[in-house]
């Protein structure tokens, strides 16, 4: 696992040992950047159910001003902190240990891009979705990329938020909301 483009381009990332934790495929990581190409650079990033911390790191990489990453696995945490060292982004980086919801609830901050890929058989996409519209926490025109398995039926959320396209790749779909701007 690599980083794919930007300033940290090529650099390993460390993965979590076993098989508890499934990583963005690099086919399916090159497609999400592909799709937000140019709304990354500059925006607050949430890397909501980080696991190894790839898609906040890619895209600090290609110009996010900084990148928050959570997980509830202290492993994964670790995980992350060295694989932020290693790409150089300590500065640019708050990596927080706990569970994804329970950090949305408390948190104060906006994001102008924000990664969701929990476990696919677990209900926290659902859940992580509904609060971050019901706390409002993306700024205008943010975007929230969401990952899961093909069958899975996204809600529709309240607005100013709008489901967008559905992108499938073999057994995964990506589906992106937009936030849409106030007036």
């Amino acid at each position: 696992m690599r980083v794919i483009t930007g300033t940290a381009r090529g650099r390993k990332l460390r993965d979590l040992p076993g098989l508890d934790t499934r990583p963005t495929t690099d086919k399916v990581k090159e497609s999400i950047f592909n799709i937000v190409q140019f709304d990354v650079e500059g925006r607050k990033v949430l890397d909501l159910f980080a696991g190894t911390g790839q898609l906040g790191i890619e895209a600090l990489s290609r110009g996010a001003e900084k990148c928050v990453f959570v997980d509830q696995s202290r492993e994964a945490v670790k995980v992350i902190q060295e694989n932020v060292k290693t790409t150089g982004f300590e500065n640019q980086s708050r990596v927080a240990a706990g569970d994804g919801v329970s950090f949305l609830t408390s948190c104060r901050e906006k994001f102008g891009l924000a990664f969701l890929d929990p476990p696919y058989a677990s209900d926290l996409l659902d859940r992580a979705l509904l609060k971050m519209s019901e706390i409002d926490i993306m700024t205008e025109n943010g975007i929230i990329v969401c990952e899961s398995a093909l069958d899975k039926i996204m809600p529709t959320l309240p607005g100013p938020y709008e489901k967008g396209r559905d992108y499938r790749y073999g057994r995964i779909k990506l589906t992106l909301y937009h936030r849409r701007a106030n007036g």
